[in-house]
């Protein structure tokens, strides 16, 4: 099957780029482009893509405010959202996953890994690792808001082995290796998984990444210790 991919960049050459890359694929092609957030709703309806590649700061409205608008929309429920960025606001990437972006990527990253991760999140899995990525998710989802006590209250709706589950999809494992820890097979672990975001609503693993951190599931990493050593002595 072939991967229909809409890119959203107010940059017209980071497009083209893009754009050349993409249909150079066997698996995916381009159906469309925008230059902003509205324009990136509009196609993302016209065109059907099964992703959108969207930057986040756009004219007019940006890619965050798109993405909510696009996983909001029942008819949209397929499309997922990889989002690019130069991780200078770690906030904004955040406030991307919690609209509803299955991962995101910096634009410095190789050709292939772009490749790569929009076949990822087509296969519906999120694009978010146990180290850099969740260290960032963590210390943001730290801020306390409205949606923490929303879902604290939906944890209650989860049994002791979907908790386990999804504390452990919160830390970057896949099915497979929930599996192994657990002693399970994979078609259970994804049963579990499937169930904790039906209760939840997470729209994908991501979503469920963002519940687990937002409930306290799982703990933002500590940073590493650092070692103080008295004033005019040296190693």
């Amino acid at each position: 099957m072939t991967i229909r991919v809409l890119l959203a960049d107010d940059q017209a050459l980071l497009r083209a780029t893009f754009r050349l890359l993409v249909d150079a694929t066997d698996d995916m092609e381009v159906v469309a482009e925008a230059a902003d957030g509205q324009d990136a709703v509009t196609k993302a309806r016209e065109a059907r893509a099964d992703v959108v590649v969207m930057d986040i700061r756009m004219p007019g409205v940006d890619g965050i405010e798109a993405t909510r608008r696009i996983t909001a929309d029942e008819d949209l429920a397929g499309v997922k959202i990889l989002v690019l960025t130069t991780f200078e606001n770690d906030e904004f990437v955040v406030a991307a996953l919690r609209a509803g972006a299955s991962g995101f990527l910096g634009k410095g990253v190789e050709p292939e890994v772009l490749l790569q991760a929009i076949r990822t999140v087509a296969a519906g899995e999120s694009l978010l690792s146990p180290s850099a990525t969740t260290a960032l998710i963590g210390r943001f989802l730290a801020q306390p808001e409205a949606r923490l006590v929303e879902a604290r209250a939906e944890l209650g709706e989860l049994t002791a082995r979907e908790r386990e589950i999804t504390a452990l999809v919160g830390s970057g494992l896949s099915n497979a290796e929930i599996a192994a820890k657990l002693f399970i097979s994979a078609a259970t672990a994804k049963t579990h998984v499937n169930r904790a975001m039906m209760k939840t609503g997470a729209r994908d693993r991501a979503q469920l990444v963002v519940f687990a951190y937002e409930t306290g599931l799982v703990a933002p990493p500590k940073p590493p210790a650092t070692t103080v050593r008295p004033f005019g002595r040296t190693a």
